[in-house]
């Protein structure tokens, strides 16, 4: 007689089903190609669960977790990444992170209690389905019916105890504070840090903003601290997961919308659609990313939330071949045969090949070996970028098929956040989204989509989970990137080689 599945096994076939999407997303930011980020994410899994298995049971059977399921598993990624680090694997995993693990940063989150992030810290006090109702509705931006659902809670009152949990982790984030080893300086402050962030309408003193600047320990405990404004989730991220904490944030808001999307009326799923909600939630961790990104700059978790190596082009050159290696239309591809421009919803049959290699007739427009395209109009024109003339320049069939908006969302001093989104006028199976930056630029990071660049030229091509757009759909993505001197807005975007108009 067949084995039949325990309750223990259907758990955790449950569990799976809930995080590992976010598991592989995160292992994706950590890793140097996309068959390295599903074993990074099996291995780390598979440590997880076992983690989760081993934590002490408390009175009648009940397993208490220090931390809620996803970000323990999130945690296992980071600690797995680390174990490959350390085993002589490192040249696997993104070459910012290898820096992060090498840092003291790093060991925070492993050394002495009291010297870990105030955000994990507090998070760890609070009781598992508290801890696990403000993780998903903070970071992962569920919906709250679908927090709820999951969670086993009344959809009526979610909102409520969200607010509660809020307040509760509040108290523990100020708690972890005044117990964490600190001068006497941040000593005097901490009381007032506690007073301003209580309220919204409250100034802050110059001389506590002064001493923010300067201190990366209580500007962290700020952050956790101040509940309104919108940058508890950067502060949960941040505090929580470590390295890549603001860029797993923003990709799980942009796979929230794209669920969000799928719930709307027809979806099969009604009781995710909640646009009125979703959207607002959406604004609002839109701004507050921006806020806790200005304002954790001069932490020493920036280093974790906007990762950076010695040079900008350092993380794109340790992506592996796995990655899309060039783009129709970067100066230097010769032909063989005349142009034709291509359907830019057709599926991408095989990886672009690489720059000064041949293409087959119609995957791509001519581009002579060597020239470089000039700029298009002012940034702002609707029109579409511009060409030279002669065998470079478009044909009369050369019409638009995409719209293309750049929206910079954030930048400081050498690196800056940006998003691209484009409407395609027909469906897609497959994208790869293309364009160059005018003023030496380097892509970092990219969530929702993977990145490769050649020079100025970068290419966006999808992630598994939104390749697929509608006709007259959108697709989005973002990264961060570093700059020198100068930071103009790219041009001469394409959508699977054909051009795209920039707004």
């Amino acid at each position: 007689m067949p084995d039949l599945p325990t309750p223990q096994d259907a758990a955790e076939s449950e569990l799976f089903s809930e995080c590992w999407d976010a598991v592989l997303s995160y292992a994706d930011l950590c890793t140097a190609g996309s068959l390295t980020a599903h074993q990074l994410a099996t291995e780390a899994f598979t440590l997880g669960m076992r983690e989760l298995r081993a934590a002490p049971v408390r009175g009648a059977g009940r397993r208490t977790v220090r931390l809620p399921a996803v970000p323990a598993l999130l945690t296992a990624v980071r600690d797995t990444a680390a174990g490959w680090e350390a085993g002589g694997q490192g040249h696997r995993l993104d070459a910012d992170l290898r820096l992060w693990l090498n840092s003291g940063q790093a060991a925070r989150f492993s050394g002495p209690p009291l010297q870990r992030p105030v955000a994990l810290r507090g998070l760890r006090d609070l009781q598992e389905a508290d801890a696990s109702l403000l993780w998903l509705a903070e970071v992962e931006a569920l919906p709250l019916r679908t927090v709820a659902r999951r969670l086993g809670l009344d959809p009526a009152t979610v909102g409520d105890e969200l607010d509660q949990v809020r307040t509760l982790f509040r108290d523990r984030c100020h708690r972890a504070h005044l117990d964490s080893p600190m001068d006497a300086q941040c000593r005097s402050y901490a009381r007032l840090l506690d007073a301003v962030t209580r309220s919204p309408a409250a100034d802050t003193p110059d001389d506590l903003s002064r001493h923010l600047a300067t201190c990366a320990r209580c500007a962290e405990a700020g952050a956790c601290l101040r509940l309104h404004g919108g940058g508890l989730p950067a502060a949960l991220a941040g505090g929580v997961i470590g390295w890549g904490g603001l860029a797993y944030l923003e990709r799980r808001r942009r796979a929230a919308e794209v669920r969000l999307g799928a719930g709307r009326p027809g979806a099969t799923d009604p009781a995710t659609a909640e646009p009125e909600e979703g959207a607002g939630r959406g604004n609002a961790l839109r701004h507050g990313l921006l806020a806790a990104a200005v304002l954790l700059s001069a932490l020493a978790l920036g280093v974790s939330l906007m990762p950076f190596g010695g040079s900008g082009g350092d993380t794109a050159a340790a992506r592996d071949d796995s990655r899309p290696v060039a783009d129709p239309g970067v100066p230097g591809t010769a032909t063989t045969a005349p142009a034709v421009t291509p359907s830019p919803w057709a599926t991408p049959s095989a990886p672009v090949p690489k720059t000064g290699t041949a293409r087959t007739p119609g995957t791509a427009r001519t581009t002579e070996a060597g020239r470089e395209r000039p700029d298009p109009e002012p940034q702002g024109s609707t029109s579409t970028a511009a060409h030279p003339g002669g065998p470079d320049g478009p044909t009369d069939t050369d019409e638009p098929t995409c719209h293309v908006t750049y929206h910079l969302v954030n930048q400081w001093p050498d690196g800056f956040q940006a998003t691209v989104t484009a409407t395609s006028e027909g469906p897609l199976t497959g994208w790869r989204l293309s364009w160059s930056f005018r003023d030496g630029q380097q892509v970092g990071q990219m969530w929702d989509a993977t990145a490769h660049q050649n020079g100025s030229r970068v290419t966006a091509t999808a992630a598994d989970y939104d390749s697929t757009v509608a006709a007259h759909g959108t697709l989005s993505f973002g990264f961060i990137a570093s700059w020198q001197g100068r930071n103009r807005a790219p041009y001469d975007f394409t959508l699977n080689g054909a051009p795209c108009t920039a707004n």
